[in-house]
């Protein structure tokens, strides 16, 4: 089966294939893990995003509606 090469998400590494239908999915590793970069008591509290769509970030966080929580202290 032709797959993508490991591709680093951050968050988790995963790799790409078609299903014969031509569908197209993906294999994710559990780890990391979405703590690398903020503790886990504050997960949830803002919006992290990976190094490559952090120039995108003004226009990402218009588009979402608002979080309406607290920050943890």
């Amino acid at each position: 089966m032709d797959v993508t090469e490991v591709r680093d998400r951050r968050y988790f590494t995963s790799i790409y294939f078609n299903e014969p239908g031509g569908a197209l999915l993906e294999i994710a590793t559990d780890g990391p893990g979405f703590d690398v970069d903020e503790p886990l008591v504050a997960l949830g509290c803002g919006l992290r995003l990976p190094p490559w769509l952090e120039p995108d970030r003004a226009r990402i966080e218009r588009r979402l509606p608002g979080m309406g929580g607290t920050r943890p202290a």
